[in-house]
């Protein structure tokens, strides 16, 4: 873990943005980097794997808390509601992590290979320690980014195998139900990408129910069965999310923030955003921008 430690700190030093994100050129794969601890960060999060390199966090989804450090991953395999926080870092440690999302297409194309068969496994988080071949894959998956004329030819090999891996490992029961064919998962997930797309538009159950190849009945229990939240709440906690996001980023003002994302009453909007955030808009905005002045 240490030569993945230098690779990951050396490349977040010369990429990250100003809210410690570095993108790379590999699809899904992103490094995070924290020099302090964080706020509380609300979000609903696609399947991924997280490894941790350097620091801690804390992730909770509904009453289950999840404590992980460096060595340790977090995976997670649906898209659920999470919220996290970063609790171990500094400008001389920094948190540190690699985050790769992971590819239902590719674990199919994998489990068919490998002959898995389906084991049903209902967790949706889960934190263990990281297995030294995805630990090796991941470094070299790094190191490939040293070499921008190689990344087109050989990411998707390494892409590959670091998903064989975490399939062949402890994780791979649960990974495999992301793409099995006709599963509730894979169902629900066609659901999920038309609600994180038109978000901002009424929600008409009936139509995500007949893409996911259910009925409405049966999509409600299901949806929540992989998710842990009704369609209505997915949708209210997408747009509460981007509302955030736009007051913060953008400077939006909250009747601004809450017509954009799909609200027709502000007063509505302020009720929800409180019930999530813990504070009403105007007053949730203002802390934040005072942390951020002051870690500056």
């Amino acid at each position: 873990m240490i030569d993945l430690l230098k690779a990951v700190r050396r490349y977040a030093a010369a990429h990250a943005d100003g809210n410690g994100i570095a993108e790379t050129p590999v699809p899904g794969l992103t490094i995070v980097h924290a020099a302090a601890p964080s706020d509380l960060v609300y979000a609903i999060s696609r399947p991924l794997v997280c490894l941790v390199v350097q620091g801690s966090k804390r992730v909770t989804l509904g009453k289950q808390d999840f404590a992980f450090a460096a060595g340790d991953s977090l995976l997670i395999t649906a898209d659920v509601p999470t919220v996290s926080q970063i609790t171990q870092a500094s400008v001389a440690a920094p948190y540190l992590s690699l985050v790769l999302e992971l590819d239902p297409t590719l674990i199919a194309d994998l489990a068919a290979a490998m002959k898995a068969t389906r084991v049903p496994d209902a967790r949706p988080v889960r934190v263990d320690p990281t297995e030294t071949e995805v630990a090796d894959a991941a470094l070299r998956l790094i190191r490939l980014l040293d070499r921008p004329a190689a990344v087109p030819v050989l990411q998707w090999q390494l892409v590959r195998e670091m998903h064989y891996w975490l399939l062949a490992g402890r994780h791979g029961a649960a990974i495999r139900n992301l793409a099995w064919p006709g599963g509730h998962a894979q169902r629900v997930a066609r659901a999920v990408a038309i609600l994180r797309a038109e978000y901002a538009r009424p929600l008409r159950v009936e139509h995500l129910a007949a893409e996911a190849g259910m009925s409405p009945s049966s999509f409600h229990q299901h949806f929540r069965a992989v998710t842990s939240l009704s369609p209505l709440q997915f949708q209210k906690h997408l747009r509460l999310i981007e509302a955030k996001r736009l007051m913060l980023s953008e400077g939006a003002n909250a009747a601004s923030a809450a017509f954009a994302v799909g609200y027709e009453s502000v007063s509505q909007f302020t009720r929800e955003y409180h019930r999530m955030f813990g504070a009403p808009p105007v007053r949730s905005t203002k802390a934040a921008r005072g942390k951020s002045r002051a870690a500056a």
